[in-house]
């Protein structure tokens, strides 16, 4: 028997730190950061946001690195202030 569709878990259920308890998409990420989807390409491409992984094309990101990523950036602009 199926369940209804209201109590199917929502794709978005939080994890630790408010983000999704899965592999995040570069939609997801812009989403986050409220960010244009170019402004994550472009930081894949100068290696300067979140490290992503691909699974065969598609690019993924980690929940942790990208909790990781936050922390790291708060503690440089903490450093620099």
């Amino acid at each position: 028997m199926s369940r209804p569709r209201s109590a199917e878990p929502d794709s978005r259920a939080a994890l630790c730190g408010g983000l999704p308890d899965r592999y995040l998409t570069p939609d997801d990420i812009a989403e986050i950061f409220g960010v244009p989807l170019q402004t994550v390409y472009q930081w894949r491409k100068k290696r300067t946001g979140p490290s992503g992984f691909r699974i065969g094309k598609h690019l993924r990101y980690d929940p942790a690195v990208v909790l990781a990523f936050v922390a790291d950036r708060q503690r440089a602009d903490a450093d620099a202030a």
